[in-house]
């Protein structure tokens, strides 16, 4: 008798822990675990099977290889089901730390400018196939919104909405046209912001049919908007946000933790 080995009944006989390198600093880890301990001192927290910096590693580990919950519980020692709490209880822990619209353009006055731009979150939970199908993309995801430094450092990050929601209307949900509005904070963004207010600049449509100060313009406001595309970039370093798998509803706060990830100070 022939066995196939994708069968549920093999399934966890094939879960074999192995050791294997994580691409991220220890210290970023060693960070990742003084929070959580905090954390459980705030709480309380009695004993736990996992210590604060297995915990953080565990994290880190979903986050940056995008392995299951049964891979995980079975490369850590515990179960399925606690692999997930200790993960979702993590991402709450980082999430918290990562700024708001306000505090995240303090420090930028009248005159500096930024870029602001939207990428879409894949995702494999189409059962609500409307709202979280993208026509610009050609698939199902969450719309996430960024404010990155000219540089490209990201300065924040919007919580995510269905993937068919338009950059301008997520923008103007999210606050981001008012806040920049308010600050007179210049905004270089592509062509689906247009409307958005005075403060932000968007390419000509047709330019190639327009003067040449025109096609200068867009070549000039391409070149500094070009940036921006590494806020996104640095983002999907974390496989998880390549293709998630989790609830829609739990992108946002994935994607907060990993902005406090990528921007922490660890190394002080």
């Amino acid at each position: 008798m022939v066995i196939s080995l994708n069968t549920p009944a093999t399934e966890e006989a094939l879960l074999v822990p192995h050791p294997a390198m994580l691409d991220v600093p220890h210290e970023l880890v060693e960070h990742v675990s003084w929070l959580l301990y905090e954390h459980r001192l705030a709480r309380n927290t009695r004993w736990r099977k996992l210590g604060c910096f297995k915990q953080a590693l565990l994290t880190l580990v979903h986050l940056r290889k995008n392995e299951t919950f049964s891979q995980l519980g079975a490369g850590f020692g515990i179960s399925q089901a606690t692999a997930w709490r200790y993960v979702d209880e993590t991402l709450d822990v980082l999430a918290s730390w990562a700024p708001v619209l306000h505090e995240a353009l303090t420090g930028l006055d009248e005159g500096d400018h930024v870029i602001v731009d939207g990428t879409l979150i894949p995702t494999d939970r189409i059962r609500a196939d409307e709202p979280y199908y993208s026509q610009k993309h050609r698939k199902h995801g969450m719309n996430v919104q960024v404010i990155a430094r000219p540089d490209g450092t990201p300065l924040w990050f919007s919580r995510a909405t269905p993937g068919r929601t338009h950059d301008l209307t997520s923008a103007r949900a999210h606050g981001i046209v008012q806040a920049c509005l308010t600050r007179q904070i210049l905004v270089l963004a592509d062509r689906a912001y247009q409307g958005a207010g005075a403060t932000f600049r968007t390419p000509y449509y047709h330019h190639r049919e327009q003067p040449e100060h025109y096609q200068q313009f867009n070549r000039d406001h391409a070149r500094l908007r070009a940036p921006g595309e590494r806020a996104f970039a640095q983002l999907k370093t974390w496989r998880l946000l390549r293709r998630a798998r989790c609830s829609t509803r739990r992108i946002g706060t994935i994607v907060q933790a990993v902005h406090t990830l990528l921007t922490c100070d660890y190394r002080g």
